[in-house]
């Protein structure tokens, strides 16, 4: 991320603000137009290059964390970050956070009675190298309720946060698996028209797989431009 990045609410492949099948978007949506504040030195700048010494050593495989082996399908997720004329974007940090494989997150105001693993805490971090390119090993996640509506189920999704050389310069967005049947029926997921939609969805990559390991599946993130990822609404699931 060299510059800022500005998402305007008016990009065709950006989430409305309100979405009302999206049911905690009709109290959260804004009732007046936005006052855009420009960004000033404070928020353009920072710290960028010392990311190991503000965060700590990267922590690229989710399912070396424990003791024990986590429960679930083992995955690898790879792919390249890049800027809107499709050059790489180096020493960007992307945040992971997800479900474990029962669809359970480690976090006290999770009460769904899935099972928690003792050995997935379902969090990681890593930076991208001089290509732009970032590499995680992980477990896939389970889908889960979330009581929108009646029978509603989050597909599965893995959370990532990019920063690139301050905070203002961030984009979190939700990375979805290909052939999933829930993503057609979530109101989170359908806050994005199609066929901006696709850009959130996976590929299944038989060169990422690992022998008798893991499968593997690319993802890459667009910063800006046409072909850029859609973020995800503050409060997404």
């Amino acid at each position: 991320m060299s510059a800022p990045v500005s998402y305007r609410r008016g990009d065709a492949g950006m989430p409305r603000d309100l979405v009302p099948e999206y049911r905690s978007t009709v109290l959260r949506a804004p009732q007046q137009p936005r006052i855009e504040i420009p960004h000033t030195l404070t928020e353009t700048t920072g710290p960028s290059g010392c990311w190991d010494r503000l965060m700590g050593k990267a922590a690229a495989d989710l399912t070396a964390q424990h003791r024990g082996e986590p429960i679930g399908q083992r995955i690898v997720v790879s792919g390249r970050v890049l800027d809107e004329d499709g050059r790489p974007v180096p020493d960007t940090v992307m945040e992971i956070w997800q479900a474990n494989a029962a669809g359970r997150y480690i976090h006290a105001k999770d009460s769904w009675d899935a099972p928690l693993d003792p050995n997935f805490t379902g969090a990681g971090r890593i930076v991208t190298d001089a290509d732009g390119r970032y590499r995680f090993t992980t477990i896939r996640p389970g889908a889960y309720p979330w009581g929108n509506h009646k029978n509603a189920w989050r597909p599965a999704h893995i959370h990532l946060s990019l920063l690139g050389p301050a905070f203002a310069t961030r984009l979190v967005t939700q990375m979805y698996f290909p052939d999933d049947p829930l993503i057609e029926i979530d109101p989170i997921a359908n806050a994005i028209p199609m066929p901006y939609r696709q850009r959130m969805v996976s590929r299944f990559d038989i060169a990422t797989t690992q022998p008798n390991r893991a499968l593997g599946y690319l993802f890459d993130v667009v910063l800006k431009g046409r072909e850029q990822t859609p973020f995800e609404e503050d409060g997404h699931d």
